[in-house]
């Protein structure tokens, strides 16, 4: 599906079959020169087709098309090195280019050390190894090295008649990125932030603490003039900061959960997840697939090592598995 959001900016909606998100948002903004193309969806022929279609609706010459990727999740990145031409240039962030493009040896001991402790945090190795066997990453990521176009905070991309300033607003991923024009009042806000759904902020072995660096992010685009907000799944909104506020609320309530589940001892993060509120069309915990309990449980301990930043529970090791309490 094509939408025109506005002069020379199309909404392309990407299935993600399968998925809870269902669709990713691409972004085509049209110049005379080169277009830019925002994010492309997952590495899977679903996700080709419904590109090369709206592409071809639009007229889009491929040959001078750039891509801006705002962070690495596969449902945004895994489609690329397919739709890149010898002229395009690929637009990224540092910290997360360094990991896309890691060897495999090196990927592989980031996913070990990550095993190792989700296991610490209670995950069951059993149904650990199903979750990874089926995670997104394995099935539909990037498959070769790209050579990308590094790009910090404030630099500018010029695309037609808008001007994008490069936002960093770690949280959801360590480097995501959105972007900003000022004079249209337009907010690219990739997972930054969403509206019908909330973002997963997850536990990232080179981020302490992601929770707080995502409401640090979200504070600093509050006071951006905003007209329209285009986020990477679901509906665009308008209001960016009722949703900042939304989302604000939301973490909070989350939190409240964990300390809640905290009242009666001890526990895991595993055994903490079934006892926060979970927006998945599964009647009880032990009903999630895998793969679902394995993003919960990366959210819970986000959340767990907010809370301990703050004093208000603590944690402890014995026999291998992290256990908390409240403080």
């Amino acid at each position: 599906m094509i939408e025109k959001v506005l002069p020379d900016i199309y909404r392309i909606e990407i299935p993600l079959p399968r998925s809870p998100l269902k669709a990713l948002n691409a972004y085509l903004v049209k110049g005379q020169g080169h277009n830019l193309l925002i994010d492309t969806g997952q590495n899977r022929e679903e996700c080709k087709q419904a590109m090369l279609a709206g592409l071809k609706e639009l007229e889009v010459d491929l040959t001078r098309t750039d891509f801006f990727i705002t962070h690495l999740h596969v449902d945004h990145v895994g489609l690329v090195a397919d739709l890149i031409t010898d002229t395009s240039c690929v637009y990224f962030n540092q910290k997360e280019a360094q990991i896309v493009n890691a060897d495999k040896a090196d990927l592989e001991k980031r996913w070990q050390g990550r095993n190792v402790f989700y296991e610490s945090n209670g995950f069951p190795r059993a149904e650990l190894e199903e979750a990874l066997n089926k995670h997104p990453f394995h099935l539909y990521g990037l498959r070769q090295h790209i050579d990308f176009v590094v790009l910090s905070e404030g630099d500018v991309l010029q695309a037609g008649d808008y001007s994008f300033s490069c936002l960093e607003t770690p949280g959801h991923s360590l480097g995501h990125m959105c972007l900003y024009e000022p004079e249209h009042k337009i907010l690219v806000s990739g997972d930054h932030i969403l509206f019908d759904i909330t973002p997963n902020i997850t536990y990232w072995p080179e981020m302490e603490d992601s929770l707080s660096k995502y409401l640090t992010s979200l504070d600093k685009v509050y006071d951006f003039e905003v007209d329209i907000t285009l986020p990477g799944h679901r509906k665009s909104g308008k209001s960016h900061r009722q949703r900042i506020r939304e989302l604000q609320a939301h973490h909070q309530a989350r939190a409240n959960e964990v300390l809640s589940a905290l009242e009666k001892g001890r526990k895991t993060a595993f055994q903490i997840a079934p006892h926060i509120t979970w927006n998945l069309n599964c009647r009880s915990w032990d009903d999630f697939p895998a793969p679902q309990k394995w993003f919960a449980v990366g959210e819970t301990i986000a959340h767990l090592q907010y809370l301990e930043k703050k004093g208000a529970i603590k944690s402890a090791c014995e026999d291998n598995q992290i256990l908390y309490s409240l403080a």
